[in-house]
């Protein structure tokens, strides 16, 4: 996979949310995902926007916002949780298998894909066995990305070592656990800091 094109870990990423997600109630919609200012329908919103977004559609609703990025994935959020959760879940249905995006590095909507995926499934109690190899594509992606999330200075300094594969980098104070619970911690999540032991850890932290 290091090599090809992400989009069929993608399209299956998104295949195993829907049908996770297919039996939700009322109550579980709006739980708070681990995006603090979505719930986790909102989040499935941001999901079906972005696999709709095309290069066009993104400069245009930034320039329309007034480069506000924050503003922009609102309003997309806001169209697409407009109906019921229902409504939302049949159109992020309807965009499994797209291959459209904003602009930016493909690997980006790997991570977009599964941290969305956990940043849902987590409150939710749901477990999901993400694919290794994917997890470790994400995580190396991100180390050396400071682009909207901040992961090159979130983990500048500190050891990073999976303990469920062999992946590790950086140097520094170490933090170890889960592939997972890395690639959470690593894009500033805190509940990933659950599974994840050793003197670095303190310092991740305080940069989450």
């Amino acid at each position: 996979m290091a090599n090809a094109a992400p989009w069929p870990a993608i399209h299956a990423e998104r295949a195993a949310l829907a049908e996770d997600l297919a039996a939700l109630t009322d109550d579980q919609w709006s739980t708070p995902s681990l995006c603090t200012q979505w719930s986790v329908w909102e989040v499935l919103g941001h999901l079906t926007a972005t696999a709709k977004m095309t290069p066009y559609k993104f400069v245009s609703g930034m320039v329309g916002t007034g480069l506000r990025f924050a503003v922009f994935a609102a309003k997309n959020v806001a169209a697409e949780t407009r109906g019921t959760p229902a409504d939302t879940l049949a159109e992020f249905r309807s965009v499994l298998t797209a291959t459209t995006s904003p602009p930016g590095p493909v690997d980006s909507w790997l991570g977009e894909t599964l941290v969305h995926a956990e940043d849902i499934r987590r409150p939710l109690g749901i477990e999901h066995d993400y694919p290794m190899d994917a997890l470790v594509r994400v995580a190396d992606f991100y180390k050396g990305s400071n682009l909207l999330i901040g992961t090159k200075n979130r983990i500048a300094g500190l050891s990073l070592r999976a303990t469920d594969t062999a992946w590790t980098i950086g140097a520094g104070p170490e933090v170890a656990g889960p592939m997972l619970d890395l690639v959470m911690a690593m894009t500033g999540r805190a509940a990933g800091l659950d599974g994840l032991t050793g003197d670095g850890v303190d310092s991740l932290r305080e940069r989450i």
